[in-house]
Order: C-alpha cells, then sequence, then structure tokens
C-alpha cells in the first residue's frame, strides 16, 4: 500500500468520526433550536486568554445553530484588582465581599465596563453579535440589601444585595433583535433606586433563566461537576433530582452551594435543566449542550429521572455526594 493510500485512509476515518459527532448532535438541535439557553460565565474561563476565546466562539456556535444564548457575568477577581488599584481594601465577612458605597462605584465600573465590554467584543469578533447590559439597564435586576449572619450576630455587607425582581424585558429586545445579551450582575437597589447592588451572578443567571423562561441553564464552574464516590473520576454524577440535591444541599462546600442553590431554584422555577460543568476545558459548554453524555452535573426535575437516559442520583438512592473541591486539610 502506498504512503498516499495510508494518509488518504487516515483522512476518510477522521472525517467519518467529524461527521458521527455532527450527527450526534442533530436531536440536540432540534430540540434546543429557537430556545433560550443562559450560561454563567466565571471561575478560571473568565481569566485565562483562550478559555475567554472559546468561550465566545461557543456563544457564536450556539446564535448560528438556532439557539438564544444569554450570558451572565460576575467579575470577582477583576473587582479585586480594580479595588486595590483604588487604594479601596477588599473586606469579606462570612464569604461576602463587603461593598462601600466607594466601592459600589468601582464594581458598577468593571462589571458593566471593564469585564461586559470584553466578552462583548470577543463574541463580536466574530460579527455584529453581543451587547451588553448592565443588570441596571430598565431595571432588569431589582434588588433588597442583605446582610450575613455570622456566629449568631448580623453584620452589614453595605451595598450588597440579593434579587427581589427580575424585568426581562431588556434582554428580550436584544434576543427578538438576533443578538447574543450579555449581562452583568448589578442590581437597582429597590429602597433607593439611583443605588446599586453588588448582587451574586450565579443566583442574577438563575432568576434571569426563570425570567426567560430558559429551556436550560449552564454554570461554569471549577470543578467538572459532582461525584458520588470521590476521589474516583469515574463516580461523575450525570444528573441529580430536584428533591435530592435538596437533601444534599447543606453538605457541600460553601463555594458550591450558591451554584447549586441557583440550578435548584432555577428548576424549581420552571427552567428544563440547570447543568454545573467543567469551564477549565475548552468547549465544555458545545459538549454539555450537543452531545448524549454532556459535560457536568445536571439538576433535573423528579419527574424526568425516569426517562433521563443515564443514572440519575434521586432522594431514594442518594450517595454521599462530593463536589471534587480541595478540602481543608487535603494537599
Amino acid at each position: 500500500m502506498a504512503v498516499s493510500d495510508v494518509v488518504h485512509s487516515d483522512e476518510q476515518e477522521l472525517a467519518a468520526v467529524k461527521a458521527a459527532t455532527l450527527i450526534e448532535s442533530l436531536p440536540w438541535l432540534k430540540r434546543f433550536s429557537g430556545t433560550v439557553v443562559v450560561v454563567k460565565f466565571g471561575g478560571n474561563a473568565m481569566v485565562d486568554d483562550a478559555l475567554k476565546r472559546a468561550f465566545a466562539e461557543d456563544m457564536v456556535y450556539l446564535r448560528y445553530a438556532g439557539l438564544f444564548p444569554v450570558v451572565v457575568h460576575g467579575g470577582g477577581p477583576q473587582i479585586s484588582a480594580a479595588l486595590a488599584a483604588a487604594g479601596i481594601p477588599s473586606e469579606f465577612r462570612g464569604g461576602y465581599r463587603y461593598t462601600s458605597t466607594e466601592a459600589i462605584s468601582v464594581v458598577r465600573d468593571v462589571l458593566a465596563g471593564e469585564v461586559n465590554r470584553e466578552i462583548v467584543d470577543l463574541i463580536n469578533e466574530h460579527g455584529d453579535l453581543a451587547r451588553g447590559v448592565s443588570g441596571e439597564d430598565s431595571t432588569l435586576f431589582e434588588g433588597r440589601r442583605r446582610g450575613v449572619v455570622i456566629d449568631g450576630q448580623t453584620f452589614d455587607l453595605g451595598h450588597v444585595g440579593d434579587i427581589t425582581e427580575v424585568d426581562p424585558r431588556a434582554v428580550l429586545d436584544e434576543i427578538a433583535a438576533g443578538r447574543i445579551p450579555v449581562v452583568s450582575s448589578i442590581a437597582t437597589n429597590e429602597a433607593h433606586p439611583d443605588s446599586a447592588l453588588n448582587v451574586n451572578a450565579d443566583a442574577a443567571a438563575g432568576a434571569l433563566a426563570i425570567a426567560l423562561g430558559a429551556t436550560k441553564l449552564v454554570m461554569l464552574t471549577d470543578v467538572p461537576g459532582l461525584y458520588s464516590d470521590w476521589p474516583n473520576r469515574e463516580s461523575l454524577v450525570a444528573a441529580i433530582t430536584v428533591s435530592a440535591l435538596t437533601n444534599l444541599l447543606p453538605s457541600l462546600e460553601s463555594g458550591m452551594i450558591p451554584k447549586m442553590t441557583a440550578c435548584l431554584e432555577s428548576v424549581v422555577g420552571g427552567v428544563g435543566g440547570a447543568t454545573i460543568i467543567d469551564g477549565r476545558i475548552p468547549h465544555s459548554i458545545l459538549l454539555e449542550v450537543f452531545t448524549q453524555r454532556g459535560s457536568g452535573t445536571e439538576v433535573i426535575p423528579d419527574d424526568r429521572a425516569a426517562s433521563y437516559g443515564a443514572p440519575v442520583v434521586t432522594s431514594s438512592n442518594t450517595p454521599a455526594v462530593d463536589d471534587g473541591t480541595e478540602k481543608k486539610g487535603q494537599s
């Protein structure tokens, strides 16, 4: 056999693999085409240039595949850097950032300016597709100030709040125009409409997914998902029901609780499914949306468990699920 024949054979095999991958996506294209998918952009993917570009490509792919992606983002590392540059100390109380009147101005500028603009620009390298939307635009997010309880005592968090109302019209207008809305997680203070509140981006993504009637919520994290037998990496949980997650939630690591709470509340609120995926893997969003196995752990309504097509953790078979994050005392 000539060398050229071997090369040609290898090329044909590679082409066949690519074709099989495209065909595998067909039922998911049919299912999700014309629907809204909310993606919370965060974790390592926000600070790694290659991952940021891969994320932008995924959003463009979703849009051209007929889906309506909506991006929601925070900006913790960028906010910390900007506060340090401004000489404003970053103070945390019970895991929450205390946001002073001076600091909220910086938070606003970083979220609606620096971070939002970068995501929009990366997407728009592929065409005039994305538009930035602040959570304050047309009172998209309205919130109420909150404190934090530490050892039985309530501490003030400044301009930090919980979302109480969502008015999705500004986002729906962008979707109707065929664009990809990129939403910053900042809210209008319901008690003082001229002031802003720093809100959790996970909660913002979940609340917006409900308000938009999204088919799916995808949360980018720095872990592959939940495990039934950590550190056995083969024990990644494909799906978990609402009732099972409700029981497990208090046992998860503190950093994972807001993400899983947002997933849980969104599914209870009518979103078809909510998945945490490993944002450190390039194009993990496409793997989640367009392949049978998906990527990560999906939270689903209890009544979907029987027909899911993969093992599901339910309230009747709940193991000691772990999120795979490093615990204190572990190397």
